[in-house]
């Protein structure tokens, strides 16, 4: 197969960005024509077809889809690359992947002190499933994933757990719910409307197995990938919800709820995980140490 040739590689991009290869033309300033003859050379260098037409315009095939990806990362890492090269003077980025199951308020608590480093760095966020941060980590577009569990030891990814600390789960509640208890702790949530953290965070099971053991039936109303969701469903009322003790006071505060009782059985760890085995980066190394001495310090 020859060599991938970048200019009819953006022609497609910029085609299958706007559509139509007549709107592609005038952002690129040429003609039609021009357009339509190099995309044909680069399906034919490839040997398949990337578009169909729908009406008076073009859609993507499957295989148009998938080099549609793959062209979008390339032109949004070229952009990042100028931007750097343009501006030596700003910090450089330090990029930390924040799985959907950790608690958002324990995250900003762990990585806020990056921002005060000595050499500054510019903090890039990224939110989603641990498995497609693992991968973004695996092509080094990030530089640590904050997760609720190690990473998996079936996936193919040459990278090294860090556990930061762990904290016993407290129940929580707003006014609406917890004015009218007459039952004590935990035997108040029989029949009582719970918030359940979905499916991916590492506490689900433990959870479920802890309100068996219990012999509790609460009445499960809301699932939640996202935590600060959860969360705030959990202040409006709707249902009693689960967060780490290590931050049951910022919790409360933030969030107007009550905190009623401790989970001793449960404990939620909280875990970095990069490429390197000993940690040597500056904001990793923060991190690090916010955990031990702020976050999870009064954790026993």
């Amino acid at each position: 197969m020859s060599n991938l040739n970048y200019k009819h590689l953006r022609y497609f991009w910029a085609v299958a960005k706007s559509g139509a290869i007549v709107r592609a033309s005038e952002q690129l300033h040429l003609t039609p024509q021009a357009i339509s003859g190099q995309l044909g050379e680069f399906e034919a260098s490839l040997g398949v077809s990337l578009f169909r037409h729908v009406g008076r315009g073009l859609e993507l095939t499957e295989a148009g889809r998938r080099i549609f990806h793959y062209a979008d990362d390339i032109f949004a890492l070229g952009d990042e690359l100028l931007g750097a090269a343009q501006d030596e003077s700003a910090p450089p980025a330090f990029k930390v992947g924040i799985a959907d199951s950790v608690a958002k308020s324990v995250a900003y608590h762990l990585v806020e002190p990056a921002l005060h480093l000595s050499e500054p760095v510019r903090l890039v966020c990224r939110e989603g499933r641990l498995d497609a941060l693992l991968a973004e980590l695996a092509i080094q577009r990030l530089d640590m994933v904050i997760a609720d569990r190690p990473m998996p030891s079936n996936l193919k990814v040459r990278a090294f757990n860090h556990i930061l600390g762990e904290s016993h789960l407290t129940l929580f509640g707003a006014s609406a719910l917890t004015q009218h208890l007459q039952k004590p702790f935990p035997e108040f949530l029989n029949g009582a409307p719970f918030l359940m953290p979905g499916e991916d965070a590492a506490i689900r099971s433990r959870l479920e197995q802890w309100l068996e053991s219990q012999r509790l039936r609460p009445r499960i109303v809301g699932e939640f990938d996202d935590s600060a969701l959860l969360k705030a469903f959990g202040q409006a009322g709707v249902g009693f919800f689960v967060g780490p003790s290590a931050i049951a006071d910022y919790i409360s505060g933030q969030f107007s709820v009550d905190a009623l009782g401790v989970i001793d059985a449960i404990s939620e760890q909280v875990f970095a995980i990069t490429t390197e085995r000993k940690l040597t980066h500056p904001a990793v190394v923060a991190i690090r140490d916010a955990a031990r001495n702020d976050v999870f310090a009064a954790v026993p």
